[in-house]
């Protein structure tokens, strides 16, 4: 993967407006999350690090994808780590922190980074390091209009929240300036994976990029 692989992998993240981080206690019920989110038009997935085993279960799933996705892995906070999920087949990291060597050994393996950032000062410095799209983390703690503010001095660093981002409020973040929004629990439901019903998932899935895309048509 080159600099290319890595706008591609971007635009094609921004093009869905949804990241789904995928965090599970049972790694086997991978595949039929992944199956029910793309079924409902998700295309970039995030599978976290907390996963038990995680980083076989990006390279069981990641090559059989269809074309159009982007498999990420996300919670890395070391580059060895980084470079075992790009090994894999992740397309993109994702960490809660900002860590510079977290953002070299992803590139240097041709995956995109997105660190996870809490102050302006730490935001610009990612986005400065190189960062892709900057994670702004935890986003609970401070709402959209936190990204209008951000935009204004700042509006060439892409942003994306996680943490707190629920269908009620993503088309705000969209408004606000986010490039897509990292939606956990509020979409893969601990108890929805659990009960297996992986239908629930799909229509979460549906009804986030519904919201997202209405609110970038009616921001434009």
């Amino acid at each position: 993967m080159t600099l290319d692989a890595r706008t591609h992998t971007v635009q094609r993240i921004e093009a869905c407006g949804v990241v789904a981080v995928i965090r599970l206690q049972d790694g086997s019920r991978l595949r039929a999350v992944v199956d029910a989110l793309a079924a409902g038009g998700i295309t970039a997935l995030e599978v976290t690090m907390t996963v038990p085993r995680a980083i076989e279960l990006i390279a069981e799933i990641a090559p059989g994808l269809p074309d159009g996705f982007v498999f990420g892995a996300g919670t890395v906070v070391d580059p060895e780590t980084a470079r075992a999920a790009v090994r894999a087949g992740a397309r993109f990291i994702v960490s809660p922190v900002f860590r510079p060597a977290v953002i070299e050994a992803s590139h240097a393996e041709g995956a995109a980074v997105m660190p996870g950032c809490f102050s302006p000062t730490e935001i610009l410095a990612a986005w400065d390091a190189g960062a892709d799209v900057v994670k702004v983390f935890p986003a609970t703690a401070l709402g959209p209009a936190y990204f209008k503010d951000l935009r204004g001095p700042m509006p060439q660093v892409k942003v994306k929240p996680t943490g707190g981002v629920s269908l009620e409020n993503a088309p705000e973040w969209i408004r606000a300036g986010a490039v897509a929004v990292g939606v956990g629990g509020a979409l893969v439901d601990p108890k929805l994976v659990a009960a297996g019903n992986y239908a629930a998932i799909t229509d979460r899935a549906k009804r986030f990029i519904e919201r997202v895309k209405h609110a970038r048509e009616t921001s434009a």
